[in-house]
């Protein structure tokens, strides 16, 4: 009898363990459709990046701005003195969604991915981007979000908030950084937090604070290391320079992003077939700056790309000569009175004002890459005293939270790896950058040469 019932109960156990593989068979399954999808996917991208002469401007200058790489200084202060209000696509950062052809059509800045391409004459289209150490841009990314969301705790509740969103959105005329990718996702979600965390501080009858890391201050607001653990940081901000050069951002116009994005996300071992799309697209590009080369990645867009322009430039003078100095008295006087009245103005509006004021449509055929440069250091001198101030005012409504570049030491260095580790496709991807970038600077300085040799002084 007990024999049988022995024998019964190894019979279930053996039972039991057949049915342990469906679900890893199941998961096996899910598992190679992901990796045929993400395959797919990779292959044609790749046989689709084929391009003639990559260092020639094309018709139409594709600015791909990756978010918090000085991309913003490069439009108002390179971009905008190069190409006239005419030859704008109808769509930077502030129109979204909206289809950029339009005849004369030669710039188009954005946010957007990669797979805005598909919407462009990818034949006639150069595209340029500017890429950053992943762990600064991490930083910078949670730094802007608070930043900006501190603005509104001017307001006593989100009920105020939300009819000011209102009125800003039947205003057409106002441009509100929430209305721009991917601060539409990142500012609202620290809005609620800051808001729930002043709430409930004075639920407790708190009222003094501390100084301490900024980076780690939970009354205030929310901790960076549960910030990169957030889903909502997994799904937009890490890695998210190799998602946007491969056109895969919850943002994309490809019609298979969304499956190939999931995919690999769940598999992260995917991701691989990613970067290389990446890669390939920025070995392609008429340019590829760096963030924490500033100086260097300036003169080179003044080269490769000012020039070309320059050279390519067929439209007549459109406003009247304006001496430089007037321009830069005028710009930091209108720049710095606007930012004294912050709250009710608009990082993009500010800086559109500056671009505005520091026009020099009238000497574009008559300009140079040196003269560029110069135009240049002026207005990013105007732009960044103008910011400062903006962050020092909104930085205010947390106090005594202030980000510092030294602030940032104080983050454990577990947290820095841990940004390292969850950025692991931008960290491959910006020493891959940085690669390119010398072989762009030898190979202007093989043109210098030439040039000289082909007119002899």
């Amino acid at each position: 009898m007990r024999c049988m019932i022995l024998c019964l109960k190894l019979g279930l156990i053996f039972v039991l363990l057949l049915s342990v593989p469906v679900p890893i068979k199941a998961f096996s399954r899910n598992y190679m459709q992901c990796e045929y999808a993400v395959k797919k996917w990779a292959s044609s991208s790749l046989v689709s990046e084929v391009k003639d002469d990559k260092h020639a401007l094309r018709d139409l200058l594709f600015f791909l701005h990756i978010p918090r790489t000085g991309g913003r200084t490069y439009f108002y202060c390179f971009l905008k003195k190069l190409y006239s209000k005419s030859q704008e696509c109808p769509r930077s950062y502030d129109k979204l969604r909206l289809n950029p052809r339009k005849p004369h059509c030669r710039l188009l800045s954005t946010h957007d991915d990669y797979s805005m391409i598909s919407k462009l004459p990818s034949e006639k289209t150069s595209v340029v981007t500017i890429l950053r150490d992943p762990i600064d841009r991490v930083f910078s990314t949670y730094e802007f979000s608070v930043e900006v969301a501190a603005r509104f705790l001017v307001h006593p509740n989100l009920t105020s908030v939300a009819r000011m969103a209102q009125y800003k959105r039947r205003n057409a005329s106002i441009v509100s950084t929430m209305d721009v990718w991917p601060w539409k996702y990142l500012v609202p979600w620290m809005i609620e937090d800051l808001f729930a965390r002043r709430d409930a501080r004075k639920l407790r009858g708190q009222s003094h604070l501390e100084a301490s890391n900024p980076y780690d201050m939970e009354d205030i607001l929310m901790p960076l290391h549960e910030y990169i653990n957030d889903s909502i940081a997994r799904d937009i901000i890490h890695n998210g320079a190799t998602f946007q050069i491969a056109g895969l951002t919850n943002y994309s116009y490809f019609a298979e992003s969304h499956e190939v994005r999931h995919c690999v996300l769940r598999y992260q071992t995917l991701g691989g077939y990613v970067l290389e799309v990446a890669k390939k697209r920025l070995d392609n590009m008429l340019y590829v700056g760096l963030t924490e080369n500033h100086r260097g990645s300036a003169t080179m867009f003044a080269n490769v790309v000012g020039e070309q322009v320059i050279s390519k430039h067929t439209t007549s003078s459109s406003s009247t000569d304006v001496g430089t100095d007037d321009l830069e008295k005028s710009s930091l006087h209108t720049v710095m009175r606007s930012d004294a009245n912050y709250q009710g103005k608009n990082t993009y509006q500010m800086l559109k004002n500056v671009s505005s004021i520091n026009k020099d449509e009238a000497s574009r055929e008559n300009s140079t890459a040196a003269k560029l440069m110069e135009a240049y250091a002026s207005c990013i001198s105007t732009l960044r005293k103008a910011q400062a101030q903006r962050r020092i005012n909104s930085l205010k409504q947390i106090s005594p939270a202030n980000f510092t570049k030294d602030a940032r030491h104080q983050v454990p260095e577990p947290i820095i790896q841990e940004i390292a580790s969850l950025n692991s496709l931008d960290m491959e991807l910006y020493t891959y950058a940085k690669n390119i970038f010398k072989k762009q600077q030898e190979h202007a300085m093989q043109s210098v040469v030439y040039a000289a040799e082909q007119h002899p002084p």
